[in-house]
């Protein structure tokens, strides 16, 4: 059983290691294809691959058509939209993630996005605190239930929405749900978003939802940059001298964006994950999960059909 690990952007040393642990202690041959530069030699590597192990790398129909052995492919992190699920499913390969495992990371970058936006990007003005302030988590996951406990920290008063999340789990988190997405924008001075990328979502934070926002709003996406309707914040900003924005994924508008100086900051690439704690422990989930797999045809975390 061979396991290939293809990475363009590698795990840290100290994750293959944990890793390579795991797979071999099973039994199992380890391949590593790091910081490759060409399509090709990623088809190339996963032709007699069982298994594979990826970060943001793409699994699409080409990859798999060149992987006439592969059962399983696990994406290291929270996020899937990197792997072609219906293809994954037309080529009977189960798709996994590891939910969770960033949790931490992305929740700490959330609440640190937050200080920098009310401290007005430490360029020497008065800004504000964040004890009292109204935070709102759209979608209450593995990451929101993170930034609820960070934020709670902080004296702030949360609130979520998330209409697969039972009121009850909330209230245990000592989090105030409310019922809709427009409840939780009319109400909050801070929004940190947390929701996947789907069908439903894609867009979906446009300008009449974020416009309901009270004065000096600001709006802290960790999520997908695919969800945010960006002629829409664009359109806002202008109109808004108020609002801020702040994230971790540079919107394709980015150029449009640098207009807005002292209201709007992008990380230079995702962020959210890049810690040596996430990257380890997401690794590993990874190993874990193949194992799990194909030892006992756990499938816990599939997500395709």
């Amino acid at each position: 059983m061979k396991v290939l690990v293809a990475t363009e952007k590698p795990f840290a040393k100290v994750a293959v290691d944990g890793i390579r642990e795991v797979v071999e202690g099973a039994g199992y041959e380890l391949a590593l294809l790091e910081k490759y530069s060409d399509k090709a030699q990623l088809l190339e590597a996963v032709a007699d691959a069982d298994a594979l192990i990826i970060r943001s790398d793409k699994v699409d129909a080409e990859v798999l058509d060149a992987a006439a052995k592969l059962k399983i492919v696990v994406r290291a992190g929270a996020g899937y939209d990197n792997i072609d699920l219906e293809a994954a499913t037309a080529h009977k390969v189960v798709a996994m993630n590891t939910p969770g495992q960033n949790s931490n990371a992305v929740a700490e970058l959330a609440l640190g996005l937050m200080v920098y936006a009310v401290r007005n990007f430490y360029n020497g003005t008065s800004g504000t605190e964040l004890l009292g302030k109204r935070l709102g988590i759209h979608a209450f996951g593995n990451v929101g239930r993170n930034v609820a406990r960070i934020a709670k920290g902080f004296g702030m008063e949360v609130s979520a929405y998330d209409a697969y999340c039972p009121d009850e789990a909330m209230v245990a988190a000592g989090v105030t749900p409310v019922h809709s997405a427009n409840e939780l924008y009319e109400t909050c001075d801070i929004v940190s978003l947390h929701i996947p990328a789907t069908p439903e979502t894609i867009k979906s934070i446009d300008y009449a939802l974020l416009n309901r926002m009270p004065k000096g709003a600001i709006l802290v996406n960790t999520a997908r940059k695919e969800v945010m309707n960006e002629e829409d914040l664009i359109r806002l900003m202008n109109d808004r001298a108020d609002f801020k924005y702040v994230t971790d994924i540079m919107p394709v508008a980015d150029a449009q964006m640098r207009a807005f100086e002292g209201r709007y900051f992008a990380t230079p690439k995702k962020m959210g994950a890049q810690t040596a704690e996430a990257n380890i422990n997401a690794g590993i989930a990874a190993a874990n999960q193949i194992v799990d797999f194909f030892k006992n045809g756990n499938t816990r975390f599939q997500v395709n059909k």
